[in-house]
C-alpha cells in the first residue's frame, strides 16, 4: 500500500491512521484544530473539504460526523495518498475524494446543496518564480498558486445551501481579506478565535466560521495557547487534540 517514502502515521487522539511522505506537504496542527472548531451535523449531512491534502480533514471529520464527506484536491499525488488512506480505514462508503481543481468543482458536486465546508487553504500570496519552493508540492500548499483566498471563498458559497456553515483556519494578517470576501459571497462571519503559540506571543493561527446568509453577530471566542511554559501542550490543546484533559 506504502509507495517510495511513504509512513503510515497515527492522527492526532485518533485511532485512524494517515499516510504521509516527507516529498511532500504532511498535515499540521491547523488542519486538526479546524477540523475540530466547525460545527457538524452529527447524524447526518453532507460536508466538502476543498484543498484536502492527503486527507487529514475529511478523516478527521469521519469521527465527529455520520454525513457524507467529500474532499477536493488538485495535486495528484496527495490525491492518491488520500484515497489510499481512506481505503485502509474502511471509509470508503462515507468519504470520496475528487481530483481536481477547486474552480471546477462546482459542476460536479453541485450548487447549494451542503450543510458545511471546510478550508486550509494556501497561505501566503505568490512570490515571484525564483524564489518559491522548489519542491512543487510545499509551493502549492503554501501559496496562492493553483487557487487564490478568493477563489476558495467564493466555491465555498456556491456548494453551501441557504443557512449552511463555511470554516476556514489562516493567518492573521488576512483576517480583514476574509472577512470582506466572506461579507462578498454572503458568508456572514459568526465565530472567530486567535490561537497563540505561547500565552506571551502574537497569534499565529485564525479559525473562523461563517453561515451562508446569515445575520449579522460575530462573537470572538476564548484565545486558544498551544504551548505551555514547559513547550508541552496546554490543558485546552490536549483537550481538543486527544478529546480528554
Amino acid at each position: 500500500m506504502l509507495k517510495d517514502d511513504e509512513r503510515l502515521d497515527y492522527l492526532l487522539g485518533e485511532p485512524l491512521r494517515i499516510i504521509q511522505s516527507p516529498s511532500v506537504f504532511s498535515f499540521s496542527l491547523d488542519a486538526v484544530l479546524l477540523s475540530k472548531f466547525v460545527y457538524v451535523p452529527i447524524q447526518k449531512g453532507n460536508l466538502v473539504d476543498l484543498c484536502s491534502g492527503n486527507g487529514v480533514i475529511p478523516l478527521l471529520l469521519s469521527t465527529r460526523t455520520k454525513g457524507r464527506i467529500y474532499g477536493v484536491e488538485i495535486q495528484e499525488r496527495l490525491y492518491d495518498m488520500a484515497v489510499r488512506s481512506i481505503g485502509y480505514n474502511k471509509l470508503d462508503d462515507r468519504i470520496e475524494m475528487y481530483h481536481e481543481d477547486l474552480n471546477k468543482i462546482i459542476p460536479i458536486l453541485g450548487h447549494d446543496k451542503y450543510d458545511v465546508v471546510t478550508c486550509n487553504p494556501p497561505y501566503f500570496l505568490t512570490p515571484a518564480k525564483e524564489i518559491q519552493n522548489e519542491n512543487e508540492h510545499f509551493a502549492i500548499a503554501r501559496h496562492e498558486i493553483k487557487c487564490t483566498l478568493e477563489d476558495v471563498i467564493r466555491v465555498s458559497s456556491q456548494l453551501l445551501k441557504n443557512g449552511g456553515k463555511a470554516a476556514f483556519v489562516h493567518r492573521p494578517g488576512r483576517l480583514l481579506d476574509i472577512v470582506t470576501l466572506m461579507r462578498k459571497y454572503r458568508l456572514e462571519p459568526k465565530r472567530l478565535q486567535f490561537v497563540y503559540p505561547k500565552a506571551n506571543k502574537e497569534a499565529n493561527t485564525i479559525l473562523i466560521e461563517g453561515i451562508k446568509g446569515g445575520n449579522p453577530d460575530l462573537k470572538l471566542l476564548p484565545p486558544l495557547i498551544v504551548y505551555d511554559e514547559n513547550n508541552e501542550y496546554t490543558k485546552e490543546l490536549r483537550t481538543i487534540t486527544n478529546g480528554q484533559e
